[in-house]
């Protein structure tokens, strides 16, 4: 293993771990507030946008705030959503659903369809501008502690480092990054936020946090076929009524669409696959017509944060702040996270303001959000994910009630009952789901699938995908589960090799990881750990 060795430091008033759109808009407003201050990000991926992925219909309300006159520059917002459709699927048919009698919170009248990777590009622009340093291509592997638990910092991982641990020739150690506030921008189940979640106990008293697997594929499609602006989600087939999730299908510009499914990480049934449900779901009627004579360009999945209001931790602690999908400010019945994660980055930019100028703590953070729109949006919504634990129809008539009657302001408060890693049922008790075979046109394998991504880590280094009990997964979970990660895995990273069947073998293929994160989320002994591989490692999304 590698022995201590000397690390470089480099000192900023800020640090920001993350350049999605809380991250920069955290550096953004702060130095609109006070250009003096030092700010700087650290961002995993190659470059600003290459990990981010969303559907993404954005709401402008954030940004509006952060850069009033975003309109009068050459932004990537472009398509304005003109119509909007919500179906309900059985396995041959469709019934659409009148969109007036859908609560405003899922009505996109006035948003735009964009690919948030070009606008976190053009967000980094814009933050450099001011004067933020970004370093792309360098992950923040470790937080850096006082002596009193006190958050000075992070530290950069090691690069140039082997399998077992060794300096290759290339070593490079990390680098000290010294702050005086730092700001946990990492997006959904964030491996340092989550660290820290616990470590300052952030979520006690909070209901267990909720997540879905998300799914999008780009396709350019024939031009007949294509009606620029359309928002459409659908409901029903191919999940039974009491698995929660649905799809999305926006219709960009330059004949693209964005199609995309979600599925509720709290599924029961261990042979259920995420991604073969999305495949599936390309075959019924209705879509596999929109994407007819089209091309598949792109893929994507990651994980989403879906817990709301219930589920949020606190989100200040002693030298940092938690910003974005790294505390949960996603809502779920919006479908949206990305103006919450900016307003989330607004409010804690005021408050290192506050802070660094006029000595107000860290803590004033939470009246700040508790003031703010951002935490009336939130409360409006915080019931409706909780109830579809009662099944797809009795949860769509409670949302009407909730959102439409009474506009998310029930006197109660319905909490979530289990985390996601505890809803499974035992392979033994499940029934098996037999999916059909790809056909190369409409649906496709994982391997293909991955391929789309770009991704690419370094091969000799350490593995990323971390196991508390490296035999746990062939002495128990194989037996129990029948090895899930098999299957909620998108990107066909786990895999059990049973040429010897008296002894079979758990692999995992790193090279494959899109950081999705599902794994750390579902996996029911919570045996594995994603945590950062070497700078610069996994997924180059484009247009995402």
């Amino acid at each position: 293993m590698i022995m201590e060795v000397d690390r470089e430091s480099m000192e900023y008033d800020v640090v920001i771990v993350g350049a999605g759109p809380s991250g920069l808009a955290t550096a953004i407003k702060i130095k609109q507030l006070n250009p003096e201050t030092n700010v700087c990000i650290l961002e995993k991926g190659s470059e600003v946008g290459a990990h981010i992925l969303s559907g993404n219909v954005f709401e402008t309300r954030a940004l509006d705030e952060l850069i009033p006159d975003w309109r009068e520059k050459d932004t990537p917002i472009k398509t304005k959503v003109k119509k909007e459709k919500f179906l309900f699927l059985s396995k041959k048919n469709s019934l659409s659903w009148p969109t007036w009698l859908l609560p405003s919170v899922q009505q996109n009248h006035n948003n735009y369809i964009i690919s948030l990777a070009n606008l976190c590009r053009w967000l980094a622009t814009e933050a450099e501008n001011l004067g933020v340093e970004i370093f792309p291509g360098f992950a923040a592997s470790k937080v850096l502690y006082s002596e009193d638990d006190h958050i000075i910092g992070v530290q950069t991982g090691d690069m140039g480092v082997d399998k077992e641990g060794n300096k290759k020739d290339s070593f490079e150690p990390g680098i000290n990054i010294m702050a005086k506030v730092t700001v946990f921008a990492e997006g959904c189940r964030g491996h340092l936020g989550k660290e820290l979640i616990k470590k300052y106990n952030l979520s006690k008293g909070k209901s267990p946090q909720q997540y879905g697997i998300g799914f999008k594929e780009v396709w350019e499609i024939d031009k007949s076929r294509h009606d620029e602006g359309l928002v459409m989600h659908t409901a029903g087939w191919p999940l039974d009524n009491s698995t929660y999730g649905g799809s999305f299908c926006y219709h960009a510009e330059n004949n693209q669409i964005f199609l995309g499914y979600v599925i509720g990480l709290d599924y029961k049934n261990p042979f259920l696959s995420p991604y073969d449900e999305f495949q599936k779901f390309k075959t019924h009627p209705f879509i596999k017509n929109i994407i007819t004579n089209g091309k598949r360009i792109a893929y994507g999945a990651r994980a989403l944060i879906e817990g709301g209001l219930q589920s949020l931790p606190r989100m200040y602690m002693p030298g940092a702040l938690l910003v974005g999908c790294d505390a949960g400010t996603l809502n779920m019945p919006k479908i949206k996270g990305s103006h919450t994660a900016m307003k989330s980055g607004i409010l804690a930019a005021e408050t290192i303001n506050d802070y660094l100028n006029k000595s107000i703590p860290l803590s004033s953070y939470e009246s700040k959000f508790k003031n703010s729109w951002l935490y009336d949006e939130l409360f409006c919504a915080r019931n409706v994910k909780p109830s579809f634990n009662w099944g797809l129809i009795p949860a769509i008539i409670f949302t009407g009630i909730d959102q439409i009657i009474f506009r998310g302001k029930l006197p109660f408060t319905l909490k979530h009952k289990h985390a996601d890693y505890e809803t499974l049922q035992s392979a033994k008790n499940s029934k098996k789901i037999d999916y059909p075979k790809y056909d190369g046109v409409f649906t496709f394998d994982k391997t293909s699938s991955v391929y789309l991504t770009g991704t690419n880590h370094e091969e000799n280094q350490p593995v990323h995908l971390q196991l508390k009990d490296k035999d746990l997964p062939i002495k128990y979970t194989l037996n129990e589960y029948d090895e899930p990660s098999q299957r909620y895995c998108p990107a066909g990273v786990y895999e059990v090799d049973k040429t010897d069947m008296i002894n079979p073998k758990f692999i995992i293929n790193a090279q494959n990881c899109i950081h999705c994160k599902t794994c750390d989320i579902k996996e029911p002994s919570q045996n594995i750990t994603w945590v950062v591989p070497e700078g610069s490692g996994g997924p180059n999304y484009a247009n995402m």
